[in-house]
């Protein structure tokens, strides 16, 4: 299989399952109002999704190397499509939090081993602007996630949404189990062999950095998202479909650097990208602080999404090649550390948001993801060599 092919396949994955996790965002006050919950409650859905996404990591990851990546796909992405068919039918707060926790433990199944896959079958030089292109799927997900959610939601509802989500991951299911129809048969898995595997990977200190990078990365720029659209109510800025545009900027953001990736990579070098998607990210931030209507965050968030690409793709390309036998291990692990920055984010947000007010959060969140591009620039920007010793 080509890898032109490769990343149309799982592209179609990757797009619906990145919509099922960003739809839930912008809808958040039609959520909590329709089941009689508080925003601050729904928000939670997040979290919900993205620790349970982040703990099945280290469990999926060595299963991937050992049974075959596309065996596992394939049953992960059923799961999923149950979990979104049963959250349309969800009578109260409690059983959609359940489903998001199961939706949350499926869809681990699909990005992380698709980064993977790509990286299999993807020389070095290439895969960054491969990583990309199959990113520009995962960001047009996040865009209709956010934005057009928000906009359905006022009209079909939230559970309106939530069925719409159901048909696009059966789509991505179908084109799964027609496209790796073929795939070559797994071995057995070890736990003994997964036990070691992770404990060579745990002892590179350059994978240990590209993990906290992320770690860290995620609690600064995500936190913030959840919250988007109550402050947007709170301050007469819009409703849902506001906050659904608001929060497409940073999906648009994301299409800005995958345009720009191939002519940044040449001209600029991975530590300039890194210094450069630090200070966007940075200054994104601030502005959120002061922002009040959804056009000025659509701005901002477009800026954030660029800088966080910037950032999240270098470090997405260096990390599949921590462990070229157990790349799937190493990559479950680095989606491990930033879907547990990006959970304690929303939490750490909510806190900030409720004891020193939404200028002082995001000013700190600004300066953590600026010390993330500055520190990362230093230290990746080395050649290889340097970075060994």
């Amino acid at each position: 299989m080509s890898s032109r092919n490769l990343i149309l396949i799982l592209a179609v994955s990757g797009f619906a399952s990145t919509f099922s996790a960003r739809a839930v965002e912008p809808m958040v006050g039609v959520i909590a109002r329709d089941l009689n919950s508080s925003a601050q409650t729904i928000a939670l859905l997040s979290a919900a999704f993205a620790l349970p996404y982040a703990f099945i990591q280290p469990v999926l990851g060595p299963v991937g190397d050992a049974l075959g990546k596309e065996r596992v796909m394939k049953v992960a992405l059923s799961v999923l499509f149950l979990a979104l068919a049963g959250s349309f039918f969800a009578p109260n707060t409690e059983t959609l939090f359940g489903l998001r926790i199961v939706a949350g433990l499926a869809a681990g199944g699909a990005v992380p081993l698709s980064i993977a896959l790509i990286a299999d079958r993807v020389s070095v030089a290439q895969r960054q602007v491969a990583l990309s292109r199959y990113l520009v799927a995962i960001i047009v997900g996040q865009l209709a996630g956010s934005s057009l959610a928000g906009l359905l939601a006022e009209g079909i509802g939230w559970r309106g949404v939530f069925g719409l989500s159901t048909l696009m991951m059966a789509c991505g299911l179908t084109a799964t189990m027609i496209g790796f129809r073929e795939a070559p048969p797994g071995g057995k898995f070890d736990s003994r062999a997964a036990i070691l595997r992770y404990r060579e990977i745990l002892t590179n200190s350059h994978a240990l950095f590209l993990f906290g990078s992320v770690f860290v990365e995620a609690i600064a720029i995500f936190g913030i998202f959840p919250y988007v659209a109550p402050l947007l109510e709170e301050r007469g800025g819009g409703g849902a479909a506001e906050a659904g545009f608001a929060i497409g900027g940073f999906a648009v953001g994301g299409l800005v650097y995958s345009a720009l990736v191939t002519w940044l990579l040449k001209h600029l070098g991975i530590g300039r990208i890194l210094i450069g998607g630090g200070l966007c990210a940075g200054a994104a931030l601030v502005a959120l602080g002061f922002a009040g209507d959804w056009k000025f965050d659509f701005a901002a968030l477009l800026l954030m999404g660029l800088g966080f690409y910037m950032l999240h793709n270098t470090f997405q390309a260096q990390v599949t090649e921590v462990a070229p036998q157990a790349r799937a291990s190493a990559v479950a692990l680095h989606a491990f550390s930033f879907f547990c920055g990006q959970a304690l984010g929303v939490v750490l947000m909510g806190f900030g948001l409720r004891h020193v007010g939404l200028t002082a959060s995001t000013a700190t969140a600004a300066l953590i993801i600026l010390g993330v591009g500055l520190t990362a620039s230093i230290v990746l920007g080395r050649p290889a060599p340097q970075r060994a010793r």
